[in-house]
């Protein structure tokens, strides 16, 4: 299950005024001619929209086009994407894709509030709509905090009908370490029958451990009859600084897709010893792609040293 590193493929240079900074959250979406890579990216503000780039499909590390707008910016005063939006899942549903993004506002005594939002797409991609101005998600009884970076895929059920299926961020608690609040955040489970109203039960997928307090963005795929989750994981204290308790690539399994067995032994790719993705390996997006598995990730400074990539046969 060895994973091999392909190196850095994009990081803004800044002339954009929406795209000062980041190209963080990365997920790849294969068109007919080109790999288009979607991402979050930051202004002068800090306020983060989505754009994108796209890639050669036979090589990736070659950026063929770098779009020059944002495809969803940050919602009107008041809203739970007031500050920004952030994507986490692009689903082809029929003519239209839809977008499960991450709305984020400021918080006074927690630096910020999440919630997941659903934008859609009409145009192939170039911009998105939002289908409701307010969350599909939001704090619950099971989330107290936040929820944020979903994953969603759609199976099809014995009977014909079609299940949706996320699995999300969830973020339990806030503690303040070192004068700073810090969001504690496990990977839990809902369904849906239609993409937009979700049942949630609180059954967490990945949770804490001894060193694991938050968990970044799922992606979940079926490889075969299992279930593959891949996922970054870091402690609370001093994680920005400190590359022993700093965001890695982890891994767990699952028959079911709904109990998973956390095997970090088994995700095969480490930070590297040097360069953007040393200190951080975080906000991983797996899929499928000319007979190998492609892995978009983001490095050092949460997506502030860009995004790159690692590919695995389908036979490992």
């Amino acid at each position: 299950m060895s994973w091999k590193k392909k190196g850095l493929i994009y990081k803004p240079d800044g002339s954009q005024p929406f795209s000062r900074t980041h190209a963080q959250v990365p997920f790849g979406y294969p068109m007919q001619d080109k790999l288009r890579v979607y991402f979050s990216t930051r202004d002068e503000n800090i306020s983060s929209a989505v754009s994108f780039v796209e890639l050669n499909p036979d090589n990736l590390s070659e950026v063929l086009y770098v779009h020059d707008k944002t495809c969803l910016e940050k919602g009107d005063v008041g809203m739970f994407d007031e500050t920004g939006t952030m994507p986490s899942w692009f689903l082809p549903v029929g003519d239209e894709i839809w977008l499960y993004y991450t709305g984020w506002n400021k918080s006074e005594t927690a630096s910020y509030r999440l919630g997941i939002g659903l934008a859609i797409s009409k145009d192939g991609g170039l911009t998105f709509e939002r289908k409701f101005t307010g969350p599909l998600l939001d704090r619950y009884i099971f989330d107290q905090v936040w929820v944020a970076q979903p994953c969603v895929i759609r199976e099809e059920q014995a009977d014909g009908s079609i299940l949706w299926r996320m699995w999300y961020l969830s973020c339990t608690k806030i503690e303040v370490i070192q004068g700073h609040p810090e969001p504690f955040y496990d990977v839990k489970y809902a369904e849906s029958a239609d993409g937009i109203h979700w049942e949630r039960t609180g059954h967490v997928c990945v949770g804490y451990d001894e060193f694991t307090d938050a968990i970044g963005r799922p992606t979940v795929y079926k490889d075969g009859n299992l279930y593959k989750m891949y996922f970054s994981y870091r402690n609370a204290t001093n994680y920005r600084t400190d590359v022993q308790r700093s965001y890695r690539i982890g891994y767990a399994e699952s028959e079911d897709g709904i109990n998973w067995v956390r095997k970090d032994e088994l995700a095969g790719i480490e930070r590297s010893a040097e360069g953007w993705d040393s200190l951080m390996m975080d906000y991983c997006h797996i899929f499928p792609h000319q007979n190998q598995w492609v892995m978009f990730y983001n490095g050092n400074g949460f997506g502030a040293s860009g995004f790159g990539y690692a590919t695995q046969s389908k036979t490992d």
